[in-house]
C-alpha cells in the first residue's frame, strides 16, 4: 500500500495486543507516559526476503511527503539523491528522507547544513524542524463503512497496523536492523526577508563517525511573501484539552509545571494560525467522552442565602496564558447546552457538590443561566475580552438552540454565539461563528452575507467523515485537502474537535475506545508534531496563497490567471472527492501557486 499502513491479520493483531495489554500499556522496561524518550510497540509485520534481495548494503534517498513508509518495506526502487522545494518567502516547506538497509546500521545520525544562496544569503538549518519518524499503532475504518464513529471496546475486531506518524526531535540517533527502513522529516521555514532565489544545502547521514552518504537539497524562495501566521485569513479552530496534558505529564492542574508543559504545544498551534481558545464553563460539557474529561474552568457556588457566586480565577489564568502563547482572536465557552443537560455547583448550605438538571425552555434553566450570563458579561468587559468571546454549543438541535439564544438575548443582547452542528437558516443570522460538517453545504449567499456582516463560517470533520480526515491512517494528502477544500468552497476556515485529547498512551497507540485511531489528537506529547499536522498546515498555507492570488488577480483584472486558478480548485470543492486523485491534483495546483 502506498501509505505504508500494512494491515495484519486479526489473529496477529490479537497476539500483539495481548502482549501490549499485559505490559501495562508500555513496552518492557518503560515507564508509563514517557516524555523525552520512548520505545515503540513491536512491529507486527516481517520483511519480505524477496523484496529486499535487490537492496545492497545501506541506501539513502529522498522520499515524498505524501507517503508513510512502512518499517519493513523497501521504500523506493531507485534512490533520489537531489530535491528542490518551491515555496513563498515566509512559508514552511517539507521534505522526507529515507534510509533503508539490508545489513543494518548502528548509531544512525543525520545533519542538515545551512542552505546557501547568492551573495552570502542563507536559509539557516536552525530554521528547520526535523525528527525521525516514529511508528504508532493505528486501526482503520471497515470497507464500506460510512463513518469512523462508534464504540470500539474490542480492538481485535479492527485490522490494526503500525504506521509512521510522530515526528520525534528528541531521538538523536538510532539503530536499524537488517531489512529495515527509517524516514526523517524536515519542515523548513523560508525567512520572509531572504532574497528570492535558489538556496542549496546537504543532508549528511552517518553511522557513528562514518559518513554513509550525502543527499542534496535546494529550496527555491519565490518572489511572493506569505504573511505571518497571526495575520492569516484562515480561521483555525482546533479544540485544546489542558486536562489531558496535566494527566500525561503527571503535574497538578493549573500549576506552573502544567503551564510550562503546555506552552510549546500552544505556541505550535499559534504558528499554525490557531485563532480560538477553548474554555469549559461547566463540568463535562461533552459528558466525559474523552480519556481526560473537561472540568469547569469557572467555579459555581450557591451561597447560604440562595444567591449565586462565581469564581473566574482558573478561566482568567487559562485565557491569559493562551493569549501569551499567541492565540487571542476568539474565546469559545462550552456550553449552555451540554449533552447531559446536568449542571454541577458547590452548595454552601450542604458543603457538598450538587447538580441541577434542566433544559432550554424551562424556568429552572433561565433561573440558572441569566444571573450567570449577566455576571460573566460584566467580568468579560472588565477584562477587555467581551468582543472576542462566544457562548459555544456543539451539535445541538435547532429547537434547543433557539430556546438557548432567547435566554442569552435576555441576559445580554450583544453576547456572541457559536455552533458546530447542522445548518439551519433560522440560526444563520444569530450565530457569529457557524460551523457545519464538511459533507454538508452552506448556501453561497449565506457565506457572502455572513462575511459582509463580520461573521465567521467554517466546516469541520470528526469521526463521521472517513475522507478527507486526519486519522493516523489517513493519507497525508487529506490533511492538505482540508485547507484547499475550504478555499475552493469559499468559507473562512476549519474546525476539528480535538488536537491534544490524548488517549492513554498516545506515543504508542493512537486508537481510542469510541472513534477511529488518531481522531482525538494530532500533536503528540513532548510537543512532537505529526505528518498529518504538518500537512494540515501545508493546506492552510495554500489557502492563504489562494486568497492572496485571488485578490491580486481581481485587482489587476487578470481574468485568465483567475480562471486558471478557479478551474484547478473546481475538483477540490467536493468533500466526497476520491482521495486517490489527490496525489496528482495537489502538486499540480501547488505548482501554479508557486509559479
Amino acid at each position: 500500500m502506498r501509505v505504508g499502513a500494512i494491515v495484519v491479520s486479526t489473529l496477529m493483531c490479537f497476539e500483539g495486543m495481548a502482549q501490549y495489554k499485559t505490559q501495562g500499556h508500555t513496552p518492557t522496561g518503560q515507564e508509563q507516559f514517557p516524555l523525552t524518550s520512548f520505545n515503540e510497540l513491536p512491529q507486527l509485520t516481517k520483511a519480505d526476503s524477496q523484496e529486499w534481495a535487490v537492496v545492497k548494503g545501506t541506501q539513502l534517498s529522498w522520499g515524498d511527503t505524501y507517503t508513510r513508509y512502512a518499517k519493513h518495506s523497501v521504500p523506493v526502487r531507485k534512490p533520489l539523491k537531489s530535491i528542490v522545494l518551491n515555496g513563498w518567502r515566509g512559508e514552511r516547506v517539507m521534505a522526507q528522507a529515507v534510509i533503508y538497509t539490508s545489513a543494518g546500521v548502528k548509531d544512525l545520525k543525520y545533519e542538515l547544513s545551512d542552505l546557501k544562496g547568492r551573495g552570502g544569503a542563507v536559509i539557516p538549518a536552525s530554521g528547520c524542524e526535523s525528527g525521525f519518524l516514529r511508528y504508532v499503532m493505528t486501526d482503520g475504518i471497515p470497507e464500506g463503512a460510512k463513518s469512523g464513529c462508534g464504540a470500539r471496546p474490542d480492538f481485535t475486531v479492527f485490522d490494526s497496523s503500525m504506521v509512521a506518524d510522530c515526528i520525534d526531535p528528541f531521538l538523536k540517533s538510532m539503530d536499524l536492523q537488517p531489512r529495515e527502513t527509517q524516514a526523517i522529516w524536515f519542515t523548513c521555514q523560508i525567512p520572509s526577508d531572504v532574497a528570492p532565489g535558489l538556496y542549496k544545502g546537504t543532508l549528511s547521514l552517518k553511522s557513528g563517525q562514518n559518513t554513509l552518504g550525502v543527499l542534496n537539497i535546494s529550496i527555491k524562495a519565490g518572489e511572493n511573501v506569505i504573511p505571518d501566521p497571526e495575520d492569516w485569513k484562515f480561521h483555525l479552530n482546533l479544540w485544546q484539552n489542558p486536562f489531558a496534558v496535566a494527566r500525561y505529564y503527571k503535574v497538578p492542574l493549573w500549576s506552573k509545571e502544567h503551564f510550562d508543559a503546555m506552552r510549546p504545544i500552544m505556541e505550535r498551534l499559534a504558528k499554525a494560525g490557531q485563532k480560538v481558545i477553548t474554555t469549559s464553563i461547566i463540568d463535562k460539557p461533552w459528558n466525559g467522552q474523552t480519556e481526560d474529561p473537561f472540568k469547569s474552568m469557572i467555579t459555581w457556588m450557591k451561597k447560604l442565602d440562595g444567591s449565586w457566586q462565581w469564581s473566574y480565577d482558573v478561566f482568567d489564568k487559562w485565557v491569559e496564558f493562551m493569549i501569551s502563547c499567541g492565540i487571542k482572536d476568539e474565546i469559545d465557552c462550552y456550553s449552555m447546552v451540554p449533552w447531559h443537560l446536568t449542571f454541577k455547583y458547590f452548595d454552601q448550605a450542604t458543603d457538598s457538590m450538587q447538580e441541577i438538571k434542566c433544559a432550554p425552555g424551562e424556568k429552572a434553566y433561565e433561573d440558572l443561566w441569566i444571573p450567570f450570563l449577566k455576571d460573566f458579561v460584566a467580568h468579560l468587559k472588565q477584562k477587555g475580552w467581551f468582543e472576542r468571546t462566544t457562548i459555544a454549543m456543539d451539535e445541538r438541535g435547532m429547537d434547543a438552540m433557539l430556546k438557548t439564544i432567547a435566554v442569552v438575548r435576555k441576559a445580554s443582547p450583544d453576547l456572541k454565539l457559536s455552533l458546530a452542528g447542522n445548518y439551519h437558516k433560522e440560526l444563520d443570522k444569530e450565530l457569529w461563528y457557524y460551523c457545519i460538517g464538511i459533507r454538508a453545504d452552506f448556501p453561497e449567499e449565506a457565506i457572502a452575507r455572513r462575511r459582509a456582516d463580520g461573521m465567521v463560517t467554517t466546516y469541520y470533520t470528526c469521526c463521521a467523515e472517513p475522507h478527507p480526515n486526519i486519522f493516523t491512517f489517513s493519507t497525508p494528502e487529506e490533511g492538505v485537502m482540508l485547507g484547499l477544500n475550504m478555499a475552493a468552497r469559499g468559507v473562512d476556515g476549519y474546525l476539528r474537535w480535538a488536537v491534544i485529547s490524548w488517549p492513554l498512551e498516545p506515543l504508542l497507540d493512537s486508537r481510542f475506545r469510541s472513534w477511529a485511531a488518531g481522531d482525538t489528537y494530532s500533536i503528540y506529547p513532548g510537543n512532537r508534531s505529526s505528518i498529518r499536522f504538518e500537512k494540515l498546515v501545508q493546506g492552510i498555507q495554500d489557502f492563504e496563497k489562494i486568497y492572496i492570488l485571488r485578490d491580486r488577480y481581481k485587482a489587476s483584472g487578470n481574468e485568465r490567471a483567475l480562471s486558471e486558478l478557479e478551474s484547478m480548485l473546481l475538483p477540490l470543492r467536493d468533500s466526497q472527492i476520491d482521495v486517490t486523485s489527490l496525489p496528482d491534483l495537489i502538486p499540480s495546483l501547488e505548482a501554479v501557486l508557486n509559479r
